[in-house]
């Protein structure tokens, strides 16, 4: 193994190139706002086709990493499984509502228009109801977590999140007064979950068996890296593009929807990695554990948003700013799951 981050040089600075896409993306849509409503036309059933492709395009090389059949290994060392199932389903959704609520409802109330607040929360919410698929690898390693039992937690999350994700969506912003479109949000989850999942089965399936040790798979996935950055890239220009004179029109959106996701990522955090701790969960179970339920399956809530509201909406918005702060955010935890790693228990046992 070389001494590289498994983030590499693009990765590390993804937060930078999302921050220039931002930018890019409001000047062209300023410029050229026809080039954005022509683009915002290619849709049916509330699904945009060319976000559609790029999210695809984001999403299938995860799925084809998840393993079922690591989830013979379910009953392995159950509590670090438990925190992360507990934390992502029962609690961080909710947290993510409540504080959504408290800033655009309460705290920000006199600085953005209320209908605009209500997305805002929507957006919110569908990034807490979504927990991290992919990016939760790359922070696994970089905290030498167990990477089997990584595998076992992601695997479970979305065996899971393709039944909880909509009813818990659902309940959630009925509850902060949305209107929810039941046939959209269940044609989200299978577009953007169960079609790519098994889409991701099986491709892993098929490659495995052709050399039967994962090496055609590993070439495969290595592959389509660059394709996987080049549509979130590009769906960041084209939501900053649709979202272009909203946000010259009110600077300070951004950092309003920041502050709120920040508190949120930082409390989840520490809730999942205090519990760890106090539950002698060994560290390279408790570090990737406490980091799933922190960072989030953005791409996904990124398709709902716009399936739900639309490209120009301001839940959309909510969920590129997840984006915007996902990766400085986990780098930082990430640096303090290794500073503290003397706290832990250091070697799990089976």
């Amino acid at each position: 193994m070389s001494g590289q981050s498994p983030l590499g040089l693009f990765g590390r600075y993804l937060s930078l190139w999302v921050g220039l896409c931002i930018l890019t993306g409001i000047g062209l849509g300023y410029g050229s706002p026809s080039l954005f409503q022509l683009v915002a036309e290619i849709e049916y059933a509330n699904v945009n086709f060319v976000v559609a492709v790029l999210i695809w395009v984001m999403i299938y090389p995860m799925m084809t990493q998840v393993d079922f059949s690591s989830l013979k290994d379910l009953g392995r060392r159950p509590r670090g499984l438990c925190i992360t199932l507990v934390v992502n389903w029962l609690i961080k959704p909710f947290t993510m509502a409540a504080l959504g609520i408290l800033f655009f409802e309460h705290a920000f109330a006199g600085l953005v228009e209320p209908d605009t607040a209500k997305e805002y929360i929507a957006g919110m919410i569908l990034l807490g109801v979504a927990p991290c698929t992919a990016m939760v690898f790359v922070w696994s390693q970089l905290t030498r977590g167990d990477a089997g039992y990584t595998l076992v937690q992601v695997s479970i999350n979305d065996l899971i999140m393709v039944f909880a994700f909509a009813p818990i969506a659902a309940l959630l912003l009925d509850i902060t007064d949305i209107v929810v479109p039941w046939e959209t949000l269940l044609l989200s989850v299978v577009l953007y979950v169960v079609i790519p999942l098994v889409a991701g089965y099986i491709t892993r399936q098929t490659l495995i068996k052709k050399d039967g040790n994962g090496e055609a798979l590993q070439r495969f996935a290595n592959h389509l890296e660059p394709f996987s950055i080049i549509g979130l890239l590009a769906t960041v220009i084209l939501l900053f593009g649709f979202q272009a004179q909203t946000i010259l029109d009110q600077p300070l959106v951004i950092g309003l929807i920041a502050v709120p996701l920040l508190i949120q990522s930082y409390g989840i955090f520490f809730v999942a990695y205090g519990w760890s701790y106090l539950w002698n969960v060994p560290h390279n179970i408790a570090a990737p554990a406490s980091l799933i339920g922190t960072s989030n399956f953005f791409e996904l809530a990124v398709a709902v948003a716009i399936s739900l509201f639309g490209l120009h909406s301001g839940a959309a918005l909510a969920t590129v700013v997840g984006v915007l702060v996902e990766v400085p955010v986990m780098l930082s935890l990430v640096t303090l799951a290794n500073k503290t790693k003397g706290h832990f228990i250091q070697a799990a046992h089976p």
